[in-house]
C-alpha cells in the first residue's frame, strides 16, 4: 500500500516526467579504432573508450561500452544465464567498417562517423543508429539514438500506463511509490508515469509486423523517448551501456530469448491461482475466522486470506500483535481445515528501536543501508524512524532469509512484500548507500533493483523452511528478472473505471516483459468502489493470472457480498468460471515456466502480423485459446470485439464465427466478460470447487471446439500434485492433445508423457464437443494415450481409447 501523503507538486512532477531529456549537448563517440577478435565477437577502441560486440546466440548480440576504459561485467542482477555455447561467426574488417555475421544476424560497424546497424539474414532491419548519435555521453550520463519509421510501434517496458503501443510517449524507469509521490488524482491518472516496476525491455515492431527486441541491462534511472516519428532515444543517468539485441522477427521468439537470459517463473503452487481476499483492515483472529466462514457458507470459491500491516506489534516486521492474534499457528491450522491459506505482509522497513531483536541484530552485524557519512541510514515509514536491510550485501540476504523462515514456521502459505521501491515518507531515499556504504554502490545504481533483491532473499527463506515445496511471494516493486522470485500486482490502483481499463493493458505489458504472474486489485484499492464496478472487475479478474480483492482502510466494504444478493450471485458466477477453468489455467502457467510465454497476453503476441490486432488495448488472450473482452465502462450492455483471423466460438456456445473482423456482442451485467474460444482448442475443465485444498479430480472435462476447416491444432493438460517440486523428477502427467480435421473426419489424439504422481486420481475424461450442436461422451482414462474419432469410440484391450 502507498503512504498516501500526496505531495503538493504532483501535477508538475507528472508533466516533468513526460518531457524529453535534452541530449543535443552530449558528446558523441565518433571513430572506431583497432579491432581485437574475442571468442564470441570483437572489441575495439572508440574515442578513448572500448566497445564489445558479442554473440550469445546466432540471433542474440550483446553491445557493451566501457566507462573510463573499464567494463562493468555485472551491471545488475537481472541476467542469470549468458553462456549458451560457441556461436560460429565471420568477421570482415577494413578501413571503412567492421562486419560480423552469424548467418542469422549481420552487425555492421561504420568506423567514422561511428555507427552500428544490425540486420537479419533476410535483409530485415533489426536496429539502425542515427548517424553521429549512435552513442552520446556527458558527465556520467549516456544516450543511444536509433532510427524508426513513422508507422513503427513499441511494446513492452513492463508496468506502464496508457496504450500497449508505447509509441508517441516518453517514459521514465524509476521505481516509484506512486500515491506517496503525487496527489491521489494525479497518481491515478491513466497516463501517469513512472510506476512501481522498471523493466528496460522493449519490442520495436515495424509496420509490416516484424519485430526486434532490446534489453538494456542497467539499473539506473532510464528515460525512453518514443515521441518522435523518425528516431527514438534511451538516456541513462549513470552506469554503462550493456544492451542485448534480439533479432526476432517473432515476438514469442524474442521473449523466449529474453527469458533465457533473465530466467523464467518457477511453477507456482496451484492454490496461488485461486481467488484471494485481502483488505487493509484492523482484523482480529475472530474476524479472520468469521471471514473464512462467510466465504464457505455463501459458497464463494476462495483459497487465500491476507493480512496487511495491522497484524503486527506496532508495525515491527516479523512480529504479531499478541492481543489480536494470540496463537497464529492455531489460527492457520483452523483456516487450513477449511481449505484456506494465510499470507501476511512484510515491508523492508525495520523499526528504529533498540531492544527490538531484528533491529539489534541488523545493527550489530552491519546489515542495514548506510548514510553518506557511514552511519546507519534512517528513513520514515509506518513505524516512524526506520532502517532498511542492505539487500545488495549477500550476508543481509542470508539473514533476511532466516527471518522469513522463522516467521513462516507458524504455517503461513506465502509472503507479501510491499513498500520495496524502496518507499518512505519525508526523507530522501537517494541518501541510502549499499554494500556497507561504499561510494560505488550509490543509491541510484541499486534503487530499481531493491525489490528484486528483497524478493530473492524472501523466496530463499521459504525454500529454506520448506525444501521441495513451491514458495509463493508477491512483490510490489521489481526489475528485470523479478519473475524468477515473485509474482507482482500492479500496486495501489483506484476504484475507477479508467483504472479497470488501465489494468488490462498494464498486465499485458508485464506479460510480454517476462513477468507472467500479475494482476490488479479487484474493485480498486483506494476510494469507494461501486456495485457495478466491483462486479465488472471480478468478471475481468476471473481471467487474470493473479486474482485478488484488495481495498484500503476507510474505503467502503467490497467483499463479494457487500452489495447484496444480485452482485454476490454475479461474482460467484465469475469465480466459478475461474475455478472450472483451473486445469486450463494451470497448464498455461506450466507452459509459461518452460517458454516464458505470458499467461495474460496482448493480441500482438499471437497475431503480430495483424495490424488491427496490434492496436487492440481492451482485450487480451488468457493463454493461447481464450480471447477475453472485459467490460470497462459503466452501463454497458454490449461491446465491440475484434476477432483475429480463424474461427471463434463464444465460450460454451455452439456456432463458429469467422474472425478477421470486429463484431458487436451482448455484454449484460449478468453474463460476465465476453469470452471467445479459438476453433480447434481443447479446453480442460473441472466441476467448480470451493478451494484447491485436496485437489485431485477423478474426472476432467475436455471441451473440444470443432474447427470448420482442415488442419491440426494443439492443446495441453498438465497435471501434478500442485504443491511440490517433484514434477522436476518427472512426477507429472502431461497430455498433449492434437485435434486433426480432414474433410468430415475429426480425430482427437492424446499423447501422454511423465511418470505419474501418487496423488493422481483421474479415472476418465468427459468430452464435450461443441460445433453446430453440443454432444458429450465419457472415456475411461487413467493417464493413458488415446485416439478418438469424435462420435465413435472403441475400447482397446490395453485400456486405451482408439479410433
Amino acid at each position: 500500500m502507498s503512504i498516501l501523503i500526496g505531495k503538493k507538486n504532483g501535477m508538475q512532477a507528472s508533466k516533468r516526467y513526460q518531457e524529453s531529456v535534452k541530449t543535443h549537448f552530449f558528446l558523441s563517440l565518433r571513430a572506431a579504432g583497432e579491432t581485437t577478435r574475442l571468442a564470441r565477437g570483437v572489441e575495439f577502441g572508440v574515442d578513448g573508450e572500448r566497445m564489445r560486440i558479442e554473440f550469445l546466440r546466432p540471433d542474440v548480440v550483446r553491445l557493451k561500452v566501457s566507462h573510463g576504459g573499464v567494463f562493468d561485467e555485472a551491471p545488475t542482477r537481472a541476467v542469470v544465464n549468458d553462456s549458451f555455447g560457441p556461436v560460429p561467426f565471420a568477421v570482415g574488417d577494413d578501413d571503412m567498417e567492421i562486419c560480423l555475421d552469424t548467418g542469422s544476424l549481420r552487425v555492421v560497424v561504420r568506423r567514422k562517423p561511428f555507427s552500428i546497424d544490425i540486420f537479419r539474414a533476410d535483409g530485415g532491419t533489426v536496429m539502425q543508429s542515427v548517424e553521429g548519435r549512435a552513442y552520446g555521453h556527458l558527465n556520467g550520463r549516456w544516450c543511444i539514438t536509433r532510427k524508426r519509421e513513422a508507422g513503427d510501434g513499441f511494446f513492452g517496458l513492463g508496468q506502464k500506463t496508457g496504450t500497449q503501443n508505447r509509441s508517441g510517449r516518453v517514459f521514465r524507469l524509476w521505481n516509484t511509490d506512486v500515491l506517496a509521490d503525487v496527489s491521489l488524482d494525479e497518481g491515478l491518472h491513466p497516463e501517469f508515469d513512472p510506476y512501481y516496476i522498471s523493466i528496460p525491455f522493449l519490442y520495436h515492431v515495424a509496420e509490416n509486423g516484424s519485430a526486434a527486441g532490446s534489453f538494456i541491462d542497467n539499473g539506473y534511472r532510464l528515460h525512453y523517448d518514443l515521441s518522435r516519428s523518425d528516431s527514438w532515444t534511451v538516456t541513462a543517468d549513470g552506469g554503462q551501456l550493456t544492451e542485448y539485441i534480439f533479432a526476432g522477427p517473432s515476438v514469442p521468439a524474442i521473449l523466449r530469448r529474453y527469458t533465457e537470459l533473465t530466467g523464467r517463473m518457477a511453477p507456482p503452487p496451484l492454490w496461488a491461482l485461486g481467488h484471494h481476499q485481502c483488505r487493509w483492515h484492523d482484523y482480529r483472529e475472530e474476524d479472520v475466522l468469521a471471514l473464512a466462514r462467510t466465504y464457505r457458507e455463501k459458497r464463494l470459491p476462495c483459497d487465500v486470506l491476507w493480512l496487511d500491516i495491522d497484524y503486527m506489534d506496532d508495525f515491527r516486521i516479523f512480529t504479531w500483535d499478541g492481543e489480536k492474534f494470540p496463537d497464529p499457528a492455531a489460527l492457520m491450522g483452523n483456516l487450513g481445515r477449511d481449505g484456506f491459506r494465510l499470507v501476511t505482509i512484510i515491508d523492508p522497513g525495520v523499526k528504529h528501536d533498540p531492544g527490538f531483536p531484528v533491529y539489534d541484530e541488523g545493527v550489530s552485524q552491519r546489515l542495514f543501508c548506510r548514510a553518506p557519512g557511514g552511519s546507519v541510514f534512517v528513513g520514515k515509514v509506518w513505524p516512524g524512524h526506520t532502517v532498511f536491510p542492505d539487500f545488495v550485501n549477500p550476508r543481509t540476504r542470508a539473514w533476511w532469509s532466516k527471518l522469513i523462515a522463522r516467521h513462516a514456521e507458524s504455517g503461513l502459505g506465502g509472503i507479501w512484500i510491499d513498500m520495496n521501491e524502496p518507499a518512505m515518507q519525508e526523507v530522501d531515499e537517494c541518501c541510502m548507500r549499499f554494500d556497507c556504504g561504499r561510494a560505488e554502490h550509490e543509491h541510484e545504481r541499486w534503487h530499481n533493483q531493491y525489490g528484486l533483491l528483497m524478493a530473492q532473499a524472501t523466496v530463499e527463506g521459504l525454500r529454506e523452511l520448506r525444501p521441495g515445496i513451491r514458495p509463493f511471494v508477491l512483490s510490489r516493486a521489481g526489475f528485470a528478472g523479478i519473475q524468477r522470485h515473485a509474482a507482482n500486482w500492479m500496486g495501489d490502483n483506484g476504484a475507477r473505471w479508467e483504472q479497470l481499463a488501465l489494468s488490462v493493458a498494464m498486465c499485458c505489458g508485464m506479460g510480454i516483459s517476462g513477468q507472467p504472474f500479475v494482476g490488479s486489485d479487484i474493485g480498486g484499492f483506494a476510494e469507494d468502489t461501486t456495485e457495478e464496478l466491483l462486479v465488472r472487475w471480478y468478471q475481468y479478474a476471473a481471467f487474470q493470472p493473479f486474482c485478488r480483492n484488495h481495498s484500503m482502510k476507510g474505503a467502503c466494504d467490497q467483499y463479494p457480498w457487500s452489495f447484496g444478493e444480485a452482485a454476490e450471485s454475479r461474482i460467484r458466477a465469475a469465480l466459478e468460471t475461474r475455478y472450472r477453468l483451473l486445469p486450463y489455467l494451470y497448464s498455461v502457467f506450466m507452459r509459461s515456466t518452460e517458454t516464458g510465454e505470458p499467461v495474460q497476453r496482448p493480441l500482438l503476441f499471437d497475431f503480430q502480423q495483424d495490424s488491427a490486432a496490434r492496436a487492440v488495448n481492451d482485450q487480451f488472450l488468457c493463454g493461447p485459446h481464450l480471447l477475453v473482452a472485459p467490460v470497462v465502462t459503466p452501463g454497458t450492455t454490449e461491446r465491440r470485439v475484434y476477432l483475429p483471423r480463424g474461427g471463434w466460438y463464444v465460450l460454451d456456445t455452439p456456432g463458429c464465427v469467422a474472425g478477421g473482423r470486429e463484431i458487436t456482442v451482448p455484454a449484460p451485467l449478468d453474463s460476465g466478460s465476453p469470452v471467445h474460444v479459438r476453433a480447434g482448442a481443447v479446453i480442460p475443465e473441472i466441476e467448480p470447487i470451493q478451494s484447491t485444498a485436496g485437489y485431485a479430480p477423478e474426472e476432467v472435462i475436455l471441451t473440444v471446439y470443432l474447427p470448420e476447416e482442415d488442419g491440426e491444432w494443439e492443446s495441453m493438460l498438465h497435471e501434478d500434485d500442485g504443491i511440490s517440486e517433484r514434477w522436476r523428477q518427472g512426477a507429472f502427467v502431461r497430455t498433449t492433445f492434437r485435434l486433426v480435421r480432414e474433410g468430415d473426419r475429426v480425430v482427437l489424439h492424446g499423447m501422454v508423457s511423465g511418470g505419474g504422481f501418487p496423488e493422481f486420481r483421474r479415472e476418465r475424461f468427459r468430452i464435450r464437443v461443441i460445433g453446430e450442436t453440443v454432444s458429450e461422451t465419457v472415456i475411461p482414462n487413467a493417464g493413458k494415450s488415446f485416439s478418438l474419432e469424435l462420435g465413435m469410440l472403441h475400447a482397446g484391450t490395453d485400456g486405451e481409447a482408439v479410433a
